[in-house]
């Protein structure tokens, strides 16, 4: 009688045990940071796996923008994201790179290509006719200093980080990718790798364009020759697919590739420069290649 009585109740017990047994997939927390001279911005933060079991453990860091557009779809304007948390599970869990925090701040809506613009890339000439074109100032520098000198710090005071430039990535696509790459150059001291994914070569709308391909280049080679340098220990990846806006950058990104190379960046081991045939400028696409590009850009983030 007892032992028919046992496993009667075992039936109700492996149930409730199979069921308690859920995957950890991180946790997110969100703030408004405040900014002296862009206002406050919406902050998300994906902690990782393990992050609140492991005391003493510390945790590199990856700055995102478009911060609406990178974990929830029902924040983003789309109905899409990068789902860059289920990108980095999915190689933590592979174990090809160690556990790392997610950083994203959100756009600051219509100015987003003024908040994004790699100000210092443009000679005078060309920015003063960006900014009249987009009737206002450019605030790529502001928006650089919130990040490192603001967001940053926060972030290094709350949670358990690695702080140094190794440890400290940024990523974005489009605008967001200029703004990336522009980290990369103008504030070594804080970012050691960047993602500049579809990242906007032209600068200006395609269809306003035409006879400033030159000056644009141009443009890129000083700022690259003079301000980004060699790649002292950086990284950096660039991408862009072949349909829609993406179509349009390959004239720009080739001759990029070669004033790289040109100020000691070598391909493959500093910076890594991929066209994806047939993709998109959207989430979806950006989305599909993320673990891809993780993979490559933190891969000297151990586990």
């Amino acid at each position: 009688m007892i032992r028919w009585l046992l496993a009667f109740a075992s039936l109700f017990l492996v149930p409730v045990t199979a069921s308690a047994a859920t995957p950890d997939n991180g946790r997110f927390v969100t703030y408004d940071q405040p900014s002296a001279t862009l206002g406050s911005a919406k902050v998300t933060i994906w902690l990782p796996p393990g992050y609140d079991r492991d005391k003493g453990r510390r945790y590199p860091v990856l700055y995102m923008h478009d911060g609406q557009n990178v974990f929830d779809p029902k924040r983003s304007g789309f109905n899409k994201v990068w789902a860059a948390d289920k990108a980095a599970l999915q190689l933590i869990r592979a174990r090809k790179v160690a556990p790392f925090i997610i950083v994203a701040v959100d756009h600051p809506g219509p100015a987003r290509y003024l908040r994004y613009f790699p100000t210092r890339v443009a000679d005078p000439k060309l920015l003063a006719g960006i900014e009249g074109f987009a009737k206002g100032k450019t605030q790529g520098d502001d928006y650089l200093a919130f990040l490192a000198d603001t967001v940053k710090p926060a972030v290094d005071k709350a949670y358990r980080t690695k702080p140094t430039p190794r440890y400290t990535a940024t990523a974005g696509s489009s605008m967001g990718g200029l703004i990336s790459l522009y980290a990369l150059g103008e504030r070594p001291d804080v970012f050691g790798k960047a993602a500049a994914v579809s990242i906007h070569w032209i600068l200006v709308d395609p269809a306003t364009s035409a006879g400033l391909k030159p000056v644009i280049l141009a443009d890129w080679k000083n700022w690259i020759d003079n301000r980004l340098g060699a790649p002292r220990g950086r990284k950096l990846w660039m991408d862009h697919g072949t349909r829609t806006l993406d179509a349009s950058y390959r004239p720009y990104s080739e001759p990029v590739e070669g004033y790289l190379a040109g100020a000691g960046w070598a391909r493959g081991k500093d910076f890594e420069s991929k066209v994806y045939e047939g993709a998109e400028h959207e989430e979806n696409s950006w989305a599909r290649r993320l673990p891809e590009i993780f993979g490559w850009l933190l891969s000297d983030w151990r586990p």
